[in-house]
């Protein structure tokens, strides 16, 4: 493995795992009304173009990083609906 993929594979780690203290405290908590349903929405597009563009540049860290974080945000997200 190269450094440029370890170094990828180390962000998009460090990257995916910011969101879980968030996903953990809406998960035990069900409170969601501090949180901007218009913010998540758009990092959750932001996270699926950088998941497109892994797959158009076969950059494996970029897709596996994108793809545990636009599934965090989405959590988020539904919660933040169901909640109103």
């Amino acid at each position: 493995m190269n450094t440029a993929t370890i170094i990828g594979l180390s962000a998009a780690f460090l990257s995916s795992i910011s969101m879980i203290p968030q996903v953990i405290k809406v998960y035990r908590t069900k409170k969601t009304k501090d949180l901007s349903l218009g913010a998540f929405s758009v990092l959750a597009v932001g996270l699926f173009l950088w998941f497109v563009y892994g797959i158009m540049i076969q950059a494996i860290p970029v897709i596996i990083g994108n793809v545990i974080g636009f599934s965090l945000v989405c959590y988020i997200i539904v919660i933040k609906i169901r909640n109103g």
